[in-house]
């Protein structure tokens, strides 16, 4: 099944840390949609890979959250900030918000983390284009065993940057649920 992670907003670590005990985390259910019902059921590969692509969208808790899997909130996302800043890794890793864990259940099967500021910050700052740029040396790092999908990737980096655009605006800061 692998792990899933669920980025979104809050106001507050303890406003962010009331959604480990989410029924679904802080995405809840996933929609279903009849458009992808009807793509399976063509097998339309094509239709089913755009409907499939992750989204902002409002959760049934009423948070704006972008579910995933396979990209994690520590080690990708501060190997992303080092692309988009230049600021190295190690830099990152030290800042105070870098995969903070503001809640822990399970002998740490599912977390709630913290992302940085200064990630949240870029990001909103960021164009499309330069998002679209940054994806391609993104996806060949070790942490995607050099072979991520670029078009994948920079469809997951303009939902996060519409994500973290939306919480900036609201005063809110970027979190990430994660379930083992």
């Amino acid at each position: 099944m692998g792990v899933l992670y669920d980025f979104f907003a809050a106001p507050t670590d303890d406003a962010a840390a009331a959604t480990i005990d989410l029924p679904g985390g802080p995405g809840g259910a996933e929609p279903s949609s009849a458009e992808l019902q009807a793509a399976l059921r063509a097998n339309d590969r094509a239709a089913m890979r755009r409907l499939m692509m992750p989204k902002v969208r409002l959760s049934e808790h009423g948070l704006d959250v972008l579910c995933v899997k396979g990209i994690d909130p520590v080690v990708q996302m501060a190997t992303l900030e080092q692309l988009l800043t230049g600021t190295s890794t190690d830099a990152i890793f030290s800042r105070a918000r870098s995969g903070k864990a503001v809640a822990i259940r399970d002998e740490g099967e599912r977390l709630v983390l913290t992302l940085t500021d200064e990630l949240q910050a870029v990001l909103s700052a960021t164009t499309e284009q330069q998002l679209d740029a940054v994806a391609v040396p993104w996806s060949q790092t070790d942490e995607f065993w050099g072979n991520g999908e670029p078009e994948i990737l920079a469809h997951f980096l303009r939902q996060l940057a519409l994500l973290a655009r939306t919480a900036a605006a609201a005063g809110n800061r970027l979190y990430c649920w994660v379930c083992v």
